[in-house]
């Protein structure tokens, strides 16, 4: 599995629809014959998959046990707002207006590459959420990753 590289900056249009960046539509070639989903991101942003991807995760999620209600609650929210994107003949895609108003877009957004998803944030949340970096970064990867070789060995 390939995994997303980069962040790019990028304008919507008056109704709302965004051309993806060439860098990025090269990391994309599934894109116009399977789609794209996005739905909304666990902080105030949004979260592009493509279509296989969004299979594996529902796959995952369809495994969780409905008849727990934390799990219903969750799948709700999760999957609120979830909606198919097509390319068009511009390599533009429609962001739904809903979801739009859940992230705070309104005409620039910042798109932040994670590995199997692409993260979509209004440019003014994304440069605030960023500049709230820790202040011992150094610390915060030693805490996440300092045992990672131990975890792969166990």
């Amino acid at each position: 599995m390939s995994h997303f590289l980069g962040e790019f900056d990028c304008k919507l249009d008056a109704k709302g629809r965004m051309v993806i960046p060439s860098n990025l539509k090269k990391q994309l070639p599934e894109a116009e014959a399977e789609g794209l989903v996005i739905n909304r991101g666990f902080e105030k942003h949004l979260v592009v998959y493509t279509k296989k991807e969004w299979n594996k995760i529902t796959d995952e999620l369809s495994k969780l046990n409905q008849y727990e209600e934390k799990n219903r609650t969750f799948l709700r929210y999760f999957t609120r707002g979830a909606t198919e994107l097509t390319l068009d003949s511009a390599n533009r895609v429609l962001l739904p207006k809903s979801l739009m108003e859940y992230a705070g877009i309104q005409s620039e957004v910042t798109l932040l590459c994670q590995f199997n998803k692409i993260e979509i944030w209004s440019k003014e949340a994304y440069e605030a959420h960023m500049d709230s970096e820790p202040e011992d970064f150094a610390a915060l990867a030693e805490e996440v990753m300092g045992n990672a070789g131990r975890r792969a060995n166990d």
